[in-house]
């Protein structure tokens, strides 16, 4: 079975790129954005790994579906990350309790 070819300079304009990313990071990491360093450093982690599932896993030469398997990898992924942060989220929803002896000195 023969796979796709792709060329080099493809893997070059990927490796520039996945580079200068890194760069990126490393900048913004030195900048003070407020809570959006965190949404900085996540988006252009998304943009490089999309690169190299792309590119260096050849999932844009692959067939449909391998597609469709990390596609549903992702789903669930996100499924998990939801579950997760629903809990996280809902911690504070319910009061924590007093205890007996605070409620003996409100009956006073």
């Amino acid at each position: 079975m023969q796979g796709h070819v792709v060329p080099k300079k493809t893997y070059f304009l990927v490796f520039i790129t996945l580079i200068a990313l890194t760069a990126l990071t490393t900048a913004v990491a030195f900048k003070d954005l407020g809570p959006m360093n965190t949404v900085a450093a996540l988006a252009i982690a998304v943009c490089k790994a999309t690169l190299v599932i792309l590119f260096f896993m050849h999932v844009k030469y692959s067939p449909g579906l391998t597609r469709v398997v990390i596609v549903a990898a992702f789903f669930w992924l996100a499924i998990l990350i939801a579950l997760t942060l629903s809990d996280v989220f809902t911690r504070n929803w319910t009061p924590n309790p007093a205890g007996w002896q605070s409620s003996m000195l409100l009956d006073r």
